[in-house]
């Protein structure tokens, strides 16, 4: 059975072995297993931040999206078409297109730069729109 109960971060600071994560849990939200368990118990977390209206947020790992996609053939077709090389484009080429468009030296910055992750995000729609157009079923 899993623990489900809503909780709010406090803090987050890091020691020698990791990041150490303080939340706060309303008593009325506290699960009792929780409380009876051994302090360094192993539990496996999921958590999910809610919007004001109840909602989950969702999260883009674009780092790991732009990784993908440039793997792609349809991807790189995309880039090829859409950025005008004569030639098709090949898995690096694509990768180093892609951080010229974002402006950006490397993918892993897609994660911390907020203009990055808006240049990357325009992209992903640009070529969701070329999809529809360019693949007939």
């Amino acid at each position: 059975m899993a623990l489900q109960f809503e909780a709010r971060k406090v803090a987050m600071k890091q020691d020698r072995t990791g990041f150490v994560l303080t939340i706060c849990i309303h008593p009325d939200e506290l699960p009792e297993e929780l409380i009876r368990d051994f302090v360094g118990s192993r539990y496996a977390c999921v958590m999910v931040r809610l919007q004001d209206d109840e909602s989950p947020t969702e999260y883009v790992n674009r780092v790991q999206q732009a990784g993908m996609l440039c793997r792609l053939p349809e991807f790189q077709q995309f880039m090829t078409e859409a950025y005008g090389s004569k030639k098709p484009l090949t898995e690096d080429q694509t990768a180093t297109l892609l951080c010229s468009l974002c402006d950006i030296e490397s993918r892993t910055e897609l994660n911390g730069s907020v203009n990055a992750k808006q240049l990357f995000d325009d992209l992903m729609s640009e070529y969701k729109e070329w999809k529809i157009n360019a693949i007939p079923f």
